[in-house]
């Protein structure tokens, strides 16, 4: 009986069929673009799809990017455990979308650019740039490791089959297509996926709600459980979860993922035209709000069947990140082909994740390091290049992956990871798009600054978890179980509980206090930090003389309030991008006409909104 706790059911044959003929399905996708576009076979092509794409499917290449096997397993396990303030960054998803696509894609358009982190070379210096490209790299190695192994516990938790063989299997799939087909080939089976991810939610949605007898009875539950507390305007920053940590910190940490993150960035960036790029990410916004509801609807489910069963508390999984497989098989086995569905979903989401990882690894490796230095490479060199490079990272994100398995809590570890390094490069970015007076002394200075401060919080705070005051995890029961101390799951161990557990240290004294900031105050850290250390250290050297003759690189009020007469599109992008640049620097009539000579000409000229 679902709910009742002991051992569950596990894949039978349709499961596997269904499982592996959508992956399948979906890496022919990968392999069809390649096909298809073998003809094409230019950097530009491989890297950014010939800046052809539209505002539709890279908005659901966007979404899947970051809503991986982590959302699918995390974060339902997430309302499980903590109740609905995680729903709350609906809030930071608007937030975050408005602030990359008015502030950042007109930035990077005009500066025509395919690495994010040319931009700090061409503000900065060229230290600064490779330094922000590898503080990304080994980001992005890391979190993709996360991400192949999110999946792999579930197929482990699920069907029992090995932990690495899953592993190593995820990796090589993405390889193949990534390799072979490039940023559309990666965009395209990411649409597909995207959809599989939101049928899992459904499929776990709909039949949970049949056995409890609708969705006003999973509703009540978690109301009386206290799984619907979602507003707590509690200003303590060190709560995990409150209005203001998700709502400041969680836009913060979302506008470092969106905004600079080369694996995002890279996919706007390859819209054919700005406004296509604009779109692509308020269409993104809303595939994020249909998502994180799906999943905190899943967890909410979960609570209701569980409620009085706690499969964690009653050892019938090893780790909360296995709630929801052991839930899937508990109340689909008796639906041959839903298991595999939900599996799909998953592996979908890890595919997506990792295969716009490689891709975006191995966009700045190429533009940041190889073309620099080694400037007489032909097109067909560095096609080459692109997919040996794909195989490359694709072999290091498999060995991040058994890093990944000892960080614990894997959503929170995932999310921690980007406010610890993009904090401190969103605030770079802030510094050199709004503040001339910054030069490339303040900014390497508040760089390093930024990075050791968010280093000694986030590591702290994993050998030293905060207590469970902060963190508010919920009540759960083992009352109804009917056979409890059943069915001990073999996983690996999370570092932090081998710490608690096998090498008790005492608690320092910033334990309870610096360690315990809410992880996701990490990035607003990193921010303040690298901004006030820029401006007082560019301000001791000197400031920034230097870029006066270069104002494209900042953001103006015309960037700000973007109209644009309708002559201009039907530009051409090039000359688009020049005619813009010529204006940033006084030396054309405006292309943004947010001024008085605009208002003006408004009667005789018609003026499109971009």
């Amino acid at each position: 009986m679902p709910g009742s706790g002991g051992p569950v059911a596990t894949f039978s044959v349709w499961d596997y069929v269904v499982f592996a003929g959508l992956i399948l399905f979906a890496a022919g996708i990968g392999l069809f673009q390649a096909i298809r576009g073998r003809k094409e076979t230019s950097s530009s092509e491989f890297l950014l799809g010939g800046r052809q794409m539209t505002a539709v499917p890279v908005a659901l290449s966007l979404t899947a990017s970051f809503m991986s096997g982590i959302t699918v397993i995390g974060t339902p396990a997430e309302a499980y455990l903590y109740g609905t303030p995680f729903w709350l960054f609906v809030f930071s998803y608007a937030i975050m979308s408005t602030i990359s696509a008015e502030l950042f894609v007109p930035l990077f358009y005009r500066l025509n650019i395919t690495s994010t982190y040319e931009y700090l070379e061409m503000r900065y210096n060229k230290l600064i740039r490779i330094i922000g490209t590898s503080m990304y790299i080994a980001q992005t190695a890391l979190y993709t490791g996360m991400v192949i192994y999110a999946p792999a516990l579930a197929l482990n938790q699920i069907t029992g089959l090995d932990l690495w063989g899953v592993l190593v299997a995820t990796g090589v799939v993405c390889i193949i297509y990534c390799t072979l087909g490039g940023l559309k080939a990666v965009i395209w089976t990411d649409v597909f996926q995207m959809v599989i991810m939101l049928a899992g939610f459904v499929a776990v949605i709909a039949r949970g709600a049949a056995l409890q007898g609708g969705l006003g009875r999973v509703w009540n539950d978690s109301y009386h459980g206290g799984r619907l507390e979602t507003f707590s305007f509690d200003p303590d920053p060190l709560r995990r979860h409150s209005f203001w940590t998700i709502v400041v910190g969680g836009s913060l940490m979302w506008t470092s993922m969106y905004s600079i993150n080369q694996s995002q960035v890279q996919r706007y960036i390859s819209c054919r035209t700005m406004t296509q790029a604009k779109l692509a990410l308020y269409v993104n916004m809303v595939g994020l709000w249909v998502t994180v509801s799906l999943a905190m609807l899943s967890g909410l489910t979960m609570y209701s069947i569980y409620k009085d069963c706690d499969p964690f508390s009653n050892k019938d999984v090893g780790a909360t990140d296995q709630l929801l497989p052991y839930l899937v098989m508990d109340i689909l086995a008796d639906f041959p082909g839903l298991p595999g569905l939900f599996v799909a979903a998953a592996y979908s989401g890890t595919l997506s994740t990792v295969s716009s990882s490689i891709n975006a690894l191995v966009a700045v490796t190429v533009e940041d390091f190889l073309k620099p230095s080694l400037p007489w490479l032909t097109e067909r060199q560095l096609s080459w290049i692109n997919m040996g490079m794909s195989v490359f990272y694709g072999a290091v994100c498999i060995g991040m992956a058994g890093v990944a398995s000892m960080m614990g809590n894997i959503l929170q570890a995932a999310l921690s990871i980007f406010g610890m390094i993009s904090g401190p490069l969103l605030g770079l970015y802030v510094l050199g798009m709004f503040f001339r007076c910054v030069n490339s002394t303040g900014g390497l200075v508040g760089l390093i600054s930024g990075l050791i401060i968010t280093l000694w919080v986030g590591i702290g705070a994993q050998l030293y978890p905060p207590l469970p005051e902060k963190t508010l995890r919920l009540p759960l029961s083992v009352d109804g179980c009917i056979a409890p101390e059943m069915n001990q799951t073999t996983t690996m161990t999370p570092f932090s509980t081998v710490l608690q557990t096998t090498t008790p240290m005492p608690r320092p004294a910033l334990a309870d206090s610096w360690y315990s900031l809410s992880y996701l105050y990490f990035c607003p850290v990193g921010i303040i930090v690298t901004m006030i250390t820029g401006l007082f250290v560019s301000a001791v050297s000197g400031g920034c003389k230097q870029q006066k003759d270069r104002p494209e690189l900042f953001i103006t009020k015309s960037d700000l309030l973007c109209f644009r007469r309708s002559e201009d599109t039907e530009m051409s992008k090039p000359d688009l991008i020049e005619k813009e640049s010529k204006h940033v620097q006084g030396l054309d009539s405006p292309v943004f006409c947010d001024n008085e000579i605009a208002l003006k000409e408004k009667e005789s000229e018609k003026i499109t909104r971009f």
